[in-house]
């Protein structure tokens, strides 16, 4: 294989590993949110060791990108690409940190007398499913315009953790017996909150890899 093709070679499997985070995570989400529907003790202790897989693909991609930059030394287009590769694998990975973290609050509610689940948690984290999805398929298809809806979306679940933190610090008044338990659904919904903050940050990368225009997000 020539140097160039080695090199292009090394490429396509930097960004097939980010596809492989993107459709892992895609998964871990679903589980939780079957684990959370159903207060499911089991599916979260394996969705918890299911961020092991995750953790070793973002190690694996990160030394991929910091060797190809070594030694092949890429300029314009292939080293926007790689340096945002390694900035937006760190959100995929951090996404999947908050399926772990709720996942140890699902626990914790299964220990607990159930209580409901507070009215727009469902509604919210389909909003940043949704995200994630469509962020994931914005890179897989060098596709932007998706990009202004998903920021767009972020607002929707800031909306409903705003909403539901509210429905949950009155409840907490008016059933103080389950305060353990609103307490571990309002850290969820925070988790949830900051994953729809990591969408919109790969979304962002995503952009900047395709136009190479970072500065319209920057504030």
């Amino acid at each position: 294989m020539t140097t160039r093709k080695s090199y292009i070679a090394e490429l396509d499997d930097i960004t097939l590993n980010v596809e492989k985070m993107g459709l892992l995570l895609e998964v871990m989400i679903n589980k939780v949110i079957k684990a959370l529907s159903e207060t499911d003790a089991e599916l979260a202790k394996a969705i918890m060791e299911q961020d092991d897989e995750m953790d070793c693909l973002e190690r694996e991609t990160e030394k991929a990108c910091i060797r190809i930059v070594a030694k092949q030394q890429p300029v314009a287009t292939d080293l926007r690409r790689v340096t945002s590769i390694m900035r937006l694998i760190a959100d995929i990975e951090r996404i999947a940190d908050h399926c772990s973290d709720i996942s140890e609050y699902i626990i914790e509610l299964a220990k607990e007398d159930p209580v409901p689940m507070p009215e727009g948690v469902t509604q919210m984290i389909d909003a940043m499913k949704k995200m994630v999805n469509m962020t994931i398929q914005c890179f897989i298809k060098e596709d932007v315009w998706p990009i202004e809806k998903i920021i767009a979306m972020d607002d929707t679940v800031d909306d409903y953790f705003f909403q539901i933190k509210d429905e949950l610090c009155v409840a907490m008044k008016h059933k103080p017996e389950a305060i353990k338990a609103y307490t571990d659904y309002l850290l969820i919904v925070k988790y949830v909150e900051r994953m729809a903050d990591h969408s919109t940050n790969i979304a962002e990368w995503v952009s900047f890899i395709v136009t190479g225009d970072l500065e319209q997000y920057l504030n």
